[in-house]
């Protein structure tokens, strides 16, 4: 069967190839008549639609935006806060007309070529100033927004209040009476002795929270032992330590996450202890299994559906000519909920 191209469905309906073309990517330009007409030529004849190549060169869009993340999709699919963040990016990019390209490592670490891929603009969730992708968007001056990360020179941010989020956190458990408190954190090395000064980090959400956490215990004259790994996620290491941790168990327990919550939550039922009696635990992110576990878990909200589209907004606004703006931290909460208590007497 010979090809259908723009100039059969002309032949076919008796105008223009442009009208043809009009039809697809221009209706506005036809009466609704003379569309329907050329668009059941189109379908009767088999025609799909423009090559979607040929219509990115003529555009100059191709109306594909990336993401680029430094995990494997294994990796990032697992972690709800980058799956809630992710599907809203991906509906207001779906809602403005463009589609959603993941760039990401393999299993491997190796990272996708991201100056192989054709797209507009780019999202940059929680990558490393430093690391090869940036460093190829960046070349490319492309459209880029970051989301989480270190800030990266004249690309737009968008970031939680974490030290806002993590300061309220603290000061409940302060409120309740609780001075012997434990921090679980990730990104750094700590194995569980008392730190009266927050560590370095490279990462900025640990940074936020450790910033947030120690203003409110050093105004309380409180030093928190912290329990962490290099990883930024829940691994063997980290459950050890929060094993050791709880061996001579502080009264609460931060969390940098719910994940790492629900960790300590399962450590504590392992040694004998009740939550919230003996040791109250707080989360941070409100994933949908903190109200699922038992017993449900306090923790820091944030709106993965705001930071979705606070991102988007930032980035249609470059593709539409815009200078890069930093947008003001995105608000946190604090949700108590039955893991908390006030200390058992002693």
């Amino acid at each position: 069967m010979a090809r259908v191209t723009l100039q059969t469905i002309a032949d076919e309906v008796g105008v223009s190839r442009m009208t043809v073309s009009n039809a697809f990517s221009r209706p506005d330009q036809l009466s609704g008549e003379l569309r329907a007409r050329v668009l059941a030529a189109a379908e009767r004849l088999g025609y799909a639609g423009p090559d979607a190549a040929a219509r990115a060169l003529t555009r100059g869009r191709t109306g594909v935006v990336g993401m680029l993340l430094e995990t494997s999709p294994f990796d990032a699919f697992v972690d709800e806060v980058s799956v809630g963040f992710m599907r809203a990016a991906a509906a207001g990019l779906a809602d403005a007309g463009y589609s959603l390209a993941l760039l990401h490592s393999n299993r491997s670490g190796d990272i996708v070529p991201t100056r192989d891929v054709a797209m507009d603009g780019a999202i940059v969730y929680s990558c490393a100033p430093q690391s090869e992708g940036v460093g190829d968007l960046l070349r490319r001056r492309l459209p880029i927004v970051r989301v989480e990360g270190l800030p990266i020179e004249g690309v737009a941010s968008v970031a939680l209040d974490d030290e806002g989020g993590a300061r309220a956190a603290a000061q409940h458990l302060l409120d309740l009476g609780h001075r012997d408190i434990a921090i679980v954190a990730g990104g750094i090395d700590a194995d569980g002795r008392p730190l009266h000064d927050p560590p370095a980090s490279d990462y900025s959400v640990t940074r936020g929270r450790l910033a947030g956490w120690y203003a409110a215990l050093q105004a309380a004259d409180v030093v928190p032992r912290i329990v962490a790994t290099g990883a930024t996620s829940v691994d063997d290491a980290l459950r050890a330590r929060i094993r050791e941790l709880l061996a001579a168990p502080p009264t609460a327990v931060l969390c940098w996450s719910d994940l790492a919550a629900v960790e300590v939550l399962e450590a504590a039922r392992e040694a004998g202890l009740s939550v919230p009696a003996d040791l109250s635990v707080v989360g941070f992110d409100d994933v949908p299994l903190a109200s699922r576990v038992t017993p449900p878990l306090t923790t820091v909200r944030q709106d993965l559906d705001a930071k979705g589209d606070a991102a988007v907004r930032a980035l249609l606004s470059m593709l539409d000519g815009g200078a890069p703006e930093a947008v003001p931290p995105l608000a946190t909460t604090l949700v108590v909920r039955e893991s908390t208590a006030p200390p058992r007497a002693s």
